[in-house]
């Protein structure tokens, strides 16, 4: 079973409206301003090593320039709370992965698709220290010209960070986006610094603006159960405290459940692990089924598919993974909506 952090980070930032958010926030001006972030769409397929599995997890994105350009975003979500003087290396040969699935995927194409590799670093150490460039991590001949001509010669490479433990409060709170957005950016800047407990309190506005948007009591509950399954006793107190100043006490046990009560007093936090994967792999598998049905629709368009509006609505209301896929095969040689929704198979 995945951990809680990497199940945290992919809900929050596996939906492309917050991965905008975090995109835009870290991304050059020139790079924000030339994407059309209307086309952000995530892709399926993690390319990160299994050994590697519980301390981070990958998200990777397409969209397209305004150009009319393919640009893929490859975003690496680090929790383990060291930094890895290698993440260079293992950055590039996860950019080389993604390139050589682009080349599977495209075998007519005769140029590479732009790609930009993004680490979200949180941990306990403080600010990363490690190298951005894998021509840092060569051992070059001594003497400065000596190194600029060999530099020449080394793979040239460079992630783009953002370091969470560097950023100041305000200015986190002060990022565009959505409020679990937000509240996410905070909850991972401080979650291993022991000042979570003290901050909790301080961002019940925070809190009440995630609830009041769109699936707010969803993300409510996510994010609390979050904070009661990784953190001390000291924060599972403040998490409830903030829950119980957002609504009364019938609807918290109404949202959480009360099991949750019972066995955060008894310390079972496995069964607390449990509910939180169950709740956010249920969010995720939603949202896959949410893209696929838009992946259909957009294929169709793309060969000139006529679609009504019933037709539509069908595709986007339907829950069945099995039947998405099998539309999917069906519209990338489809010449009419027959060829999909009627065709032999169903």
């Amino acid at each position: 079973m995945s951990g809680p952090h990497d199940l945290f980070a992919r809900y929050t930032f596996g939906h492309p409206e917050r991965a905008a958010a975090e995109l835009r926030a870290v991304l050059p001006a020139h790079v924000v301003s030339d994407v059309d972030w209307s086309s952000l769409r995530r892709e399926h397929g993690s390319v990160v090593d299994p050994e590697l599995r519980e301390t981070e997890s990958d998200l990777l994105f397409t969209a397209q320039l305004r150009s009319g350009q393919p640009l893929l975003l490859y975003v690496l979500l680090e929790h383990q709370s060291t930094v890895d003087p290698w993440m260079a290396l293992r950055m590039l040969r996860y950019v080389v992965r993604q390139v050589e699935r682009w080349r599977q995927e495209h075998p007519k194409s005769e140029k590479l698709p732009l790609i930009i590799p993004l680490v979200m670093y949180h941990g306990a150490e403080g600010t990363w220290t490690a190298p951005r460039r894998v021509e840092d991590l060569f051992d070059l001949p001594e003497g400065q010209e000596k190194q600029v001509q060999w530099r020449a010669l080394v793979p040239r490479f460079e992630y783009l960070l953002d370091d969470l433990t560097a950023e100041r409060e305000e200015a986190l709170s002060a990022r565009a986006g959505p409020p679990l957005a937000r509240l996410a950016w905070l909850v991972l800047r401080y979650g291993r610094t022991g000042e979570l407990a003290r901050k909790l309190p301080d961002w019940v506005a925070l809190f009440a603006q995630m609830q009041a948007a769109p699936e707010g009591a969803e993300h409510l509950v996510l994010v609390i159960r979050y904070l009661l399954c990784t953190e001390g006793r000291t924060v599972q107190a403040a998490a409830r405290q903030v829950l119980h100043s957002l609504v009364d006490e019938q609807r918290a046990e109404e949202l959480m459940g009360t099991w949750a009560e019972e066995m955060i007093e008894e310390g079972v936090q496995k069964g607390l692990e449990k509910g939180l994967a169950k709740g956010l792999e249920e969010g995720l598998a939603k949202g896959r089924i949410q893209e696929r049905a838009e992946a259909v629709l957009r294929i169709l368009t793309a060969r000139g598919v006529q679609v009504d509006e019933a037709s539509r609505q069908h595709i986007l209301s339907c829950t069945d993974g099995a039947a998405l896929d099998r539309w999917f095969d069906r519209a990338l040689n489809a010449t009419s909506l027959r060829d999909v929704l009627d065709g032999p198979a169903q």
